[in-house]
């Protein structure tokens, strides 16, 4: 199951995290974010115990998105050690997310 991020969790769960994250920035009126949504619950169970895979809702968390520079959604941030590593803009899928996942841990 995907994990919950959310502003008060992000540094504990992504930004202190050793190794690699997705985080798949949306909202539940995004029509690409909802067609996205199952393919990240699949990545999440896919990559469990390699990846931490989450989503974190744009509507309910005003204070990170900004940060990334997020003016769209959805747009998947993969951090790797807590920096940003690669963007993912819009629903792509599943297998051109795998594969940038699977590049970074190498």
């Amino acid at each position: 199951m995907s994990v919950i991020f959310n502003d008060q969790n992000f540094k504990e769960e992504v930004l202190n995290f050793k190794g690699v994250a997705l985080v798949d920035f949306g909202a539940e009126y995004c029509p690409g974010c909802r067609a996205i949504a199952p393919v990240i619950e699949e990545l999440a169970k896919e990559y469990e115990g390699k990846a931490k895979i989450g989503i974190m809702d744009v509507t309910d968390n005003l204070i990170t998105p900004p940060q990334y520079g997020i003016m769209a959604i959805p747009v998947l941030v993969i951090f790797k050690d807590g920096q940003v590593a690669d963007q993912i803009v819009g629903a792509h899928p599943k297998a051109a997310i795998k594969e940038k996942l699977d590049t970074l841990l190498k």
